[in-house]
């Protein structure tokens, strides 16, 4: 400042301090306004426009986060720090405050725009595969926590004239304080890491957690929660750290492998099983899925029973059933079907049988995934098993209704 009073002194110019300052001060505003003016109303602006009419995505996400507009108010508050250590004199109160307030300005400018180049990273980073494997929004996201706790102590020491490494040193006495108040934040990071390191969760998995009642597909993982798009279009918030400490169902390897699981049964009536007879095994043998069972049975039971004598017995001689006959005929049913596939576990069992008769449940795996497909394909095959199964003289068995009670109160009146 001694320079500019001197330069005008020669100029026949007598002025005093204090006129020599808003002097000073009106040349750092203008210039500021000037910097001001070329970065955001010519450069960024010619920019944004380009980017606008660019076909490349990149240009696109760094306009839309605005990292060269945050850079640019970097700039500017570090051209007003460098004047002010040019015009004013040093160890002044005028240099003081308007340098910490340049060097507040420059902070914070320099956090935002590194939040923005954290999000184009994160934004760019979405339009390639391998950012579905891993939580990359929770890693951000504890990345910006981290950079605004490191900022605030810079703020806070330059406020008060201290160094930061006072402040650090003292934030030892406030560790359980912070450790309870980033509770949610840091068991958050750490999980988003597990879960990345052994790949237990992606973007758009079908998760199943009945405990916080998510039934549908990861929307997003942040921080501190993950959002789940439940099939009902309801949004569901799960604690990331809940994913770590309880368990939960992730139907991804199902989507995989191309194959959705039939698991269901039918309880026939016990009182409805039997002993095939001859007119019941020439009716069945028409049965082209059957035939071949139905031969190769019946010679095999003919040769056990000549090797056994003549003995009429029932007790000693062996004889097909109609609920075993079923089930051979429901597993070619699901071999021959065209939306089953072949090369997964298939097969027709008996479970135990219990107060609401036997069991008999089908286990298969569809061609598709695709929800409503599977609904259609399992209701079919189930639509065809309650139609053909009193061609076996077998019974479904169902608890009484209105209708059976009504009908016995008629029968007996």
């Amino acid at each position: 400042m001694q320079e500019i009073i001197l330069a005008l002194k020669q100029w026949g110019l007598e002025i005093n301090h204090t006129t020599s300052l808003i002097i000073v001060f009106a040349i750092i505003i203008l210039t500021a306004i000037i910097l001001h003016v070329i970065l955001h109303r010519i450069v960024l602006r010619a920019f944004e426009k380009r980017a606008q009419a660019s076909q490349h995505f990149w240009l696109q996400i760094i306009t839309q986060n605005k990292l060269f507009h945050r850079v640019a108010f970097t700039l500017q508050g570090i051209v007003v720090q460098v004047q002010a250590a040019l015009w004013l004199q040093k160890g002044s109160d005028a240099s003081s405050i308007l340098i910490n307030c340049a060097q507040l300005w420059v902070m914070l400018y320099t956090l935002l725009a590194f939040f923005s180049l954290l999000d184009v990273l994160l934004n760019l980073s979405q339009k390639f595969t391998f950012s579905s494997q891993l939580p990359l929004k929770g890693i951000f996201q504890g990345v910006k926590l981290v950079s605004a706790i490191l900022v605030g102590i810079l703020i806070i020491s330059l406020l008060l004239g201290q160094s930061p490494a006072i402040l650090i040193s003292g934030l030892g006495a406030m560790a359980a304080v912070l450790m309870l108040v980033f509770k949610d934040p840091i068991l958050g990071l750490v999980a988003g890491i597990q879960l990345s390191a052994n790949d237990m969760l992606r973007l758009g998995d079908w998760l199943e957690m009945p405990k916080y009642g998510a039934d549908g597909a990861v929307t997003d993982i942040g921080l501190t929660t993950v959002k789940v798009q439940n099939w009902d279009n309801t949004i569901t918030t799960i604690p990331t750290w809940s994913l770590v400490s309880d368990s939960f169902k992730n139907w991804s390897g199902m989507s995989a492998s191309g194959g959705r699981r039939i698991k269901r049964s039918i309880n026939l009536d016990t009182t409805s099983i039997h002993f095939l007879d001859e007119q019941e095994q020439q009716r069945l043998i028409q049965a082209k899925l059957l035939k071949p069972y139905m031969d190769s049975r019946h010679e095999e039971i003919s040769q056990w029973n000549e090797q056994q004598g003549g003995d009429e017995s029932i007790l000693n001689r062996r004889k097909m059933t109609n609920v075993g006959t079923f089930r051979v005929y429901l597993n070619e049913y699901l071999r021959n079907h065209p939306r089953i596939r072949k090369d997964m576990t298939l097969m027709v069992r008996q479970l135990a049988p219990d107060a609401n008769g036997l069991p008999l449940e089908i286990y298969a795996f569809t061609n598709t995934v695709v929800w409503a497909e599977y609904e259609g394909i399992q209701a079919d095959i189930f639509d065809h098993i309650f139609a053909v199964v009193e061609e076996f003289g077998l019974r479904i068995h169902q608890a009484p209704t209105g209708n059976d009670i009504r009908a016995l109160s008629a029968a007996r009146a």
